[in-house]
């Protein structure tokens, strides 16, 4: 399996998103409950990280399980929901296992995130939904010199997909992990790919320029009867186990 990026700096980003970036944090989880709404039911965190959000998925009522590639982060995150080292791009999980899918502020952190978006889409159970929370792909990037948050200046950089280290903040995640850009264009369209309906776009930020897209989408309901995709136990929603 592919080393992860974030295996060399998890204890530090376990610090950092629990002190510096607590009140980003609370900003991500509060639109992260205003679009994903209440539970019950499994819900998928993909890229879970250290966990950062699963008390979060609790409190709305959800049952969360967690996937990431980065084994180091995920030491963190076992002490906060059931996990599972999975690459996004082929989830160990059958078809329809979960109704819902998060995947928070980890979308610059995949070379093909479409394919994550397709394998989320995948795993959602028909009428299950989709929330994708991540860095604004107008505004944030390693084209996006955020130095003056009144005035955000853009490069031609906005056009490069590639994996890159170049970022205004010479201290903070990108300046260690990298990022690859996925322009506004190849999101939306990643998720009409995969056979989603979007439903909801939200743009957010405390300056003028929103520094979050977020978005829910929905997996068309299926014909016949309804399948039960509640809170039973990890086994069975996992492929071969």
């Amino acid at each position: 399996m592919t080393t992860a990026a974030y295996d060399a700096i998890a204890d530090w980003y376990e610090d950092y998103v629990t002190t510096r970036a607590a009140g980003y944090n609370d900003r991500v989880r509060a639109l992260l409950g205003r679009l994903l709404g209440g539970g019950p039911g499994r819900c998928l965190d993909l890229c879970c990280g250290t966990g950062a959000h699963a008390a979060e998925l609790r409190r709305l009522g959800w049952d969360p399980v967690g996937a990431d590639l980065s084994a180091g982060q995920l030491r963190h995150a076992r002490s906060r929901l059931p996990v599972m080292r999975a690459d996004a791009g082929a989830l160990p999980l059958r078809d329809a296992a979960v109704p819902a899918v998060v995947c928070v502020l980890a979308h610059t952190d995949m070379p093909d995130y479409p394919a994550a978006v397709a394998e989320a889409a995948r795993v959602l159970a028909p009428g299950g939904r989709l929330v994708h929370l991540g860095v604004h792909p107008c505004y944030v990037g390693a084209f996006a010199d955020r130095s003056d948050p009144g005035r955000i200046v853009v490069d031609g950089g906005y056009a490069e997909r590639e994996r890159s280290f170049r970022f205004w903040n010479s201290t903070g995640v990108r300046a260690r992990v990298g990022a690859w850009h996925v322009p506004l264009a190849d999101l939306l369209n990643a998720v009409t790919a995969a056979g989603l309906t979007l439903t909801q776009v939200v743009e957010s930020g405390p300056g003028p320029l929103p520094d979050i897209l977020a978005l829910t989408a929905t997996k068309p309901p299926a014909p016949g009867p309804r399948v039960d995709h509640g809170v039973g136990g990890e086994v069975d929603l996992l492929n071969n186990r």
